[in-house]
């Protein structure tokens, strides 16, 4: 049992991991600093425009990934190392329902919409 002990504190892959943590739990703060930059840019854009950018919203979604496979480094839940040591992750595109029920609902608030519309959407949904 005393050797197990010693061949682990001797063992570089342990200390060269602790390093890399280090490493990832500055990147995991700067992300973090970033998300709220994110976040209040999004909040000051929707409440100018009447609706988030959709640009912002991409990155903050690839960046909510990021932060999630560093927090997963982190807490040893994963061995593979996070951007820049792996590509940055790619957000899955946004379903075609999501994306045509969003312009229903930005066209039906600014304009208005006859109610034999309505019926015919409907039936075609």
């Amino acid at each position: 049992m005393n050797e197990d002990i010693k061949s682990n504190l001797t063992s570089s892959k342990h200390w060269l991991r602790l390093v890399f943590m280090v490493l990832f739990a500055v990147f995991l703060q700067v992300a973090l600093a970033v998300l709220w930059v994110l976040v209040c840019v999004q909040f000051l854009f929707a409440l100018v425009t009447g609706s988030d950018n959709p640009k912002l919203r991409y990155f903050a979604a690839s960046l909510a990934i990021y932060i999630h496979r560093t927090i997963s480094f982190l807490t040893y839940n994963s061995e593979e190392k996070p951007f820049p040591f792996a590509d940055w992750p790619e957000t899955p595109p946004v379903p075609s329902e999501q994306v045509v029920a969003e312009q229903a609902s930005e066209t039906s608030t600014s304009t208005p919409v006859n109610s034999e519309d309505d019926g015919a959407a409907g039936e075609r949904a």
